[in-house]
């Protein structure tokens, strides 16, 4: 029997700090920090960097990070989903992107313990939640943009994704676990997630259809809505299927392209279950995508044998770099994904999705399934 790795045998500390980086270096004067250099930014791949940069001992570059969400969100709690070199290039609001600063926040307090940041920062997390919480439908899940028309809000998107709804939850206890901190309570955003944690437990069916991308596989338990057995249950039934021994997962289940930061996400999911054998393994796996200087290739088109597409992201790195501190317990932000520093699961009341205690599932939300569609 071979002896399990530990992580230092993976990616050293240095490593780690070095990965962090090529990230730092990728930022923009405004702080913003790109997917690549000259590329777009949106706030959630944003963020991850951000946190990315808080483990990687740059603290002073991952606060820039957290001063240009603080000025570039919009008086309705959202921001462009598509930002490059300043110019935004798609308007629309997303939900997930717009909550995350919760998470992102929520690790800054763990690593650095700054009451001071994080009371510099709540007006904006509260109202990016109260933002995406207004959007929330009636089955639970949450609508997955709002366009933004004439310098204002304009029409819902009012269909739910499986792994933006994930996420979202993640951040809603993220939120709450705030609200407690600077000592003002959020009822409703405790009523939100209750009602969407029950969605993404009892209901995935509801949500748009996404079934062929990894994301929406591993994204329940990642998020933290869907734990233990279940959890363990929702892994195994895919597993064939995007895992790919000794390259990392696939992107999308039809095509052979691994990709590097889908791959972490799942690490940091089965780490989160304590499956640290499986994620050390794949954390392993993937370090082909490393390059000399510490960045990391998007991902692998295994038959071709090459990288595509031709680029090292901010985000790829963000996810080993986070993963990497997961498994080595390096810094207090290493709970983030486990969620043991988080609020509590909410509790399912106040639920609108039709459900009784007794009654098939599919037949409490038939008609709400009608309606959302």
């Amino acid at each position: 029997m071979s002896r399990a790795l530990g992580v230092e045998e993976i990616l050293t500390r240095a490593q780690v700090e070095q990965t962090a980086a090529t990230i730092a270096a990728t930022q923009e004067p405004s702080g913003a920090i790109p997917w690549t250099a000259g590329e777009h930014t949106d706030v959630w791949n944003h963020l991850e960097a951000a946190m990315a940069l808080m483990v990687g001992g740059r603290r002073e570059e991952a606060e820039r990070a957290l001063a240009w969400v603080r000025d570039t969100q919009r008086a309705d709690g959202s921001w462009p989903m598509k930002i490059v070199g300043g110019e935004v290039e798609d308007h629309s609001g997303e939900s997930n992107m717009s909550a995350y600063l919760a998470v992102a926040t929520w690790h800054h307090w763990l690593v650095a313990r700054d009451e001071e940041l994080v009371r510099r920062t709540w007006p904006t997390v509260r109202r990016a939640l109260d933002f995406v919480v207004g959007l929330q439908l009636p089955f639970g899940g949450i609508a997955w943009s709002q366009e933004w028309r004439d310098d204002r809000p304009g029409p819902v998107n009012e269909q739910a994704l499986l792994a933006g709804s994930s996420s979202i939850y993640h951040s809603l206890r993220a939120g709450v676990a705030l609200a407690g901190l600077v000592g003002e309570p959020q009822v409703e955003w405790e009523l939100a997630g209750g009602r969407l944690g029950h969605a993404l437990r009892e209901h995935r069916d509801l949500f748009l259809d996404k079934s062929d991308f990894s994301m929406d596989w591993y994204y329940p338990v990642l998020g933290g809505a869907v734990r233990g057995p279940a959890a363990h249950t929702l892994l195994a039934e895919r597993w064939d299927t995007f895992v790919e021994p000794g390259l990392g997962i696939r992107c999308v289940s039809e095509n052979p392209w691994v990709t590097g930061a889908e791959t972490c996400e799942l690490v940091l999911a089965l780490e989160a279950l304590g499956d640290r054998e499986r994620a050390l393994e794949l954390l392993a796996a993937m370090q082909h995508l490393r390059t000399d200087d510490g960045s990391y290739w998007t991902g692998y088109v295994f038959p071709d044998d090459v990288n595509w597409p031709v680029e090292h992201t901010t985000y790829t790195a963000a996810a080993v770099v986070l993963a990497a501190d997961a498994l080595g317990d390096w810094t207090p932000g290493a709970d983030i994904m486990r969620g043991t520093t988080l609020a509590p699961d909410f509790a399912e009341v106040g639920l609108e999705c039709g459900c009784r205690p007794g009654e098939d599932s599919a037949e409490r939300v038939a008609g709400v399934a009608r309606r959302t569609t």
